[in-house]
């Protein structure tokens, strides 16, 4: 036996004592195991298969103590509480000749540890829990700890409870430079310029670090950054996502999102504006745009489909939406049949569908060749012209006005007998003379209707929800078949949860809105919080942050999280002072140099015993290769930018009927702006950024995958965009005073916030001097500036 097969042997054994010495628990150690291995074929779904058989194999319910408990027809009981000769399950689960799960079934086989912890479990009484996510999150006092020097903020006492538990002592500060970099990075999306760093570094008051919190919460930048994560969530994008994937014009919505977080909007406030902006009394303009939160699904072309099989996709997609942005939970799935793993029913899921199920527009895109299809807008919307356009269009009305009552006219005078001597215009001119200024007439209105109908286009407009008068009836639809109707149901909100409160005869929007933004409500400030967690740290207390049911991951600091939870909503939902809260504590500034030891014991840092180490995303890659090379335009809000990418990729997504079928990049400044405004054609997502694991858009993503692929490396070496950055760059740098060395050091702590050791230093002036070997500067400084952007530590976040 090796070292290392002893040392797993000795600590399966310690496990297993510290097992039997502590109470189980059912919500950390065993539901996990039976939610993988037996509640597919046990667990809520008591429907039938498409083969007439029972989904809930033999009757049995193993998630509830009642299904549990219960005993058969036979007197047996699946689990006795206290004796393992009387449960069923334990049993069959040690069956050799016929073990459950089966062999051949669609879990694995039960490990000798999970056997172990089941055995223990019914041994101590087989008690069961409320599901953690599911109970409101309480008030939590903080824990003891031994190192009570350490902690400097609230999250710092939960976390070093857990890292002392383990073993495990927390990492020294990080230095200012790495400090002022990863905040920069995380709060805004940009690095620090080299002001700001020299400012914070020259600042040695105690306050120093927290009023550079302070400054980047006001930068404009933050909400910008901030936003894409809510893109992320509720897919938006400038394309319609299927077949044809015509152009469809959210940019509104996306500068509302960005405003809201800039503005600190309360996040119930910003739950409920989206939820049910149009249903306010007297909406404003925003909360009318924050309504299209329920048109950013994926829609069809008219004449694709039945329109009743796009309005039923239409509305599956809004709750599918709601539960996985608001809500955590997996709500697609019960479409067609009960939740495999969470108690949500198919009547809970078309109760929910019923909200959403009396929009007041038509289900699919048409209308070819109107502004309206050229403005990306289908019915309903609200106008957003600028002052100048709205000028311009008072003035094309008034015209138009005009000239249709001389047209009028006219043909009021030339369907008389004859042209009257004393009218003041036309007194004197024949009917021929008449005749030909009605025609001219008519051409200058054509000319006044094109124009306007020009100007048309170039105006914004907002997608709106709005409810029809009469409310639409809806019913069950059987497996999930949108034209196989089933028992009428009402609106209402899933059963497993607090109730819902109405203010009226029929449940509304609104009252869907406040119900999710309730005290009672136990999901969505705490799913808010993790995902904002999750944004500072790189992974949520609860890593599977799209999944607060079942079949998610355990949180890692639960009392920490319902901690945070209950802090925000007191805080009255404030974002701004929630992050900063985050980034205030040690927890956040801990040096992320770690040993092997704790990379190997805690590879995905969960104990949070330094810092977190993470890839950046795509955007904030792309945005910092603009910042640092001084051409990123800080421009905000507007319509989608068509940064450049490869000839030719359109062609495979987009047909010949498709609008717009080209891909015609922008130009000027505007191809410097941050990626936010990026165009995002959800048929061919731009390159740039799906390359480094940015979604599609076509779905919810609550947390982008982190990968390393070749792809990656040559994309950051051959970017024709980001090689055009470092020949700017080093321009600039050929005409800066100072000696090569001085340069150098500059360029190196302008790309890095750090500046270079004697080492580096020595490296770049011998590859300077190689690059130079080709006879020109700017080549050789090109190349400098290009090797630094692909740096490792350039694309990640220390």
């Amino acid at each position: 036996m090796t070292l290392l097969q002893a040392s797993r042997f000795f600590s399966f054994f310690v496990t297993l004592a510290s097992h039997s010495l502590a109470e189980i628990s059912f919500n950390q150690e065993i539901r996990p195991i039976l939610s993988a291995k037996c509640i597919m074929c046990h667990g809520p779904d008591d429907g039938i298969d498409t083969k007439g058989k029972p989904n809930r194999k033999a009757g049995l319910r193993l998630d509830t103590p009642e299904g549990a408990y219960q005993k058969n027809q036979e007197g047996l009981q699946a689990i006795k509480p206290g004796s393992l000769d009387q449960s069923e399950a334990w049993i069959r689960i040690t069956d050799k000749n016929d073990p459950m799960p089966p062999e051949d079934g669609h879990a694995k086989p039960l490990t000798e540890s999970e056997k172990e912890l089941i055995k223990e479990w019914i041994q101590q009484g087989a008690n069961y829990e409320a599901f953690w996510s599911f109970v409101s999150p309480k008030e939590q006092s903080l824990p003891s700890v031994e190192n009570k020097n350490w902690p400097k903020n609230e999250i710092d006492y939960f976390t070093l409870a857990t890292m002392e538990r383990a073993g495990k002592s927390p990492k020294t500060r990080a230095d200012k430079r790495t400090l002022i970099r990863r905040l920069s990075l995380d709060l805004t999306g940009l690095p620090p310029s080299l002001e700001e760093i020299r400012e914070f570094l020259s600042d040695e008051s105690p306050d120093a670090y927290k009023a550079l919190v302070d400054r980047l919460l006001a930068k404009p930048a933050y909400g910008e950054h901030m936003a894409k994560y809510w893109l992320d969530l509720v897919r938006v994008a400038d394309t319609n996502g299927n077949h044809h994937d015509h152009f469809r014009d959210h940019s509104p919505f996306r500068d509302w999102v960005i405003r809201a977080f800039n503005q600190n909007l309360p996040y119930d406030e910003f739950t409920k504006y989206q939820i049910a902006g149009d249903l306010y009394e007297e909406p404003s303009q925003d909360q009318l745009i924050a309504s299209g939160f329920n048109r950013l699904h994926l829609i069809i072309d008219v004449g694709t489909a039945l329109p009743e099989e796009s309005h039923f996709k239409n509305v599956v997609d809004r709750v599918s939406a709601v539960g996985t942005a608001f809500m955590g939970l997996t709500m697609g799935c019960a479409v067609c049949h009960d939740h495999k793993y969470d108690p949500i029913t198919m009547k809970d899921f078309y109760q929910m569908y019923a909200f959403f199920n009396n929009f007041d527009g038509t289900p699919e895109t048409g209308g070819r060749g109107t502004p309206d299809f050229y403005r990306g807008l289908q019915k309903p919307y609200i106008d957003l012209p600028t002052k100048e356009q709205q000028s311009r269009m008072s003035g094309f009305d008034a015209a138009i006005a005009q000239t249709r009552t001389k047209i009028a006219e006219i043909q009021k005078l030339l369907n008389g007998p004859v042209i009257p001597s004393d009218h003041a215009e036309f007194g004197t001119l024949t009917k021929e003379q008449v005749t030909a200024t009605l025609k001219e007439t008519e051409k200058q209105l054509s000319e006044l209707e094109k124009q306007k109908k020009g100007l048309e286009r170039q105006i914004t407009g907002a997608m709106i929800m709005r409810e029809r008068d009469e409310v639409r009836p809806t019913h069950l639809r059987i497996r999930g078949n949108y034209d196989q109707i089933g028992e009428e149901v009402s609106r209402n909100t899933p059963a497993f949860l607090p109730p819902l409160t109405t203010t009226g005869p029929t449940p509304s929007r609104m009252d869907l809105a406040n119900w999710l933004t309730s005290q009672s409500n136990p999901l969505t400030a705490r799913v808010a919080v993790n995902r904002f967690w999750q944004q500072i740290f790189g992974t949520g207390i609860v890593k599977t942050s799209e999944d607060f049911g079942a079949q998610g991951m355990w949180p890692s600091h639960p009392k920490l999280l319902d901690f945070l939870t209950v802090r925000f909503t007191k805080s009255g939902w404030k974002v701004k002072e929630l992050m900063k809260t985050l980034v205030l504590s040690e927890t956040y500034q801990q040096s992320s140099r770690g040993t092997s030891v704790d990379f190997e014991s805690d590879p995905e840092n969960r104990l949070l015993a330094r810092g977190s180490r993470t890839r950046l995303d795509a955007e904030v890659i792309r945005d910092q290769i603009l910042a640092v090379t001084d051409l990123l335009d800080p421009t905000m809000g507007g319509r989608s930018v068509k940064t450049p990418q490869p000839e030719g990729l359109w062609k495979m997504v987009a047909l010949p009927s498709s609008f717009p079928n080209r891909f015609e990049p922008a130009s000027g400044n505007d191809v410097r702006r941050r990626s936010i405004y990026t165009f995002w054609k959800r048929g061919l997502a731009p390159p740039q950024m799906t390359i480094f694991d940015a979604p599609s858009r076509d779905s919810c993503v609550a947390r982008r995958e982190r990968t390393n692929t070749p792809l990656q490396a040559l994309l950051m070496m051959n970017e024709p965009e980001y090689y055009q950055a470092a020949t700017h760059k080093a321009k600039s740098i050929i005409n800066e005073p100072g000696n090569e060395e001085e340069k150098l050091s500059t360029l190196y702590e302008t790309i890095t916030s750090h500046p270079p050791d004697h080492a580096r230093l020595e490296s770049l002036k011998v590859g300077l001097k190689t690059f130079k070997e080709a006879k020109n500067e700017l080549f050789a400084w090109t190349m400098i500036v290009h090797t630094l952007l692909n740096q490792d530590s350039f694309k990640t976040r220390e």
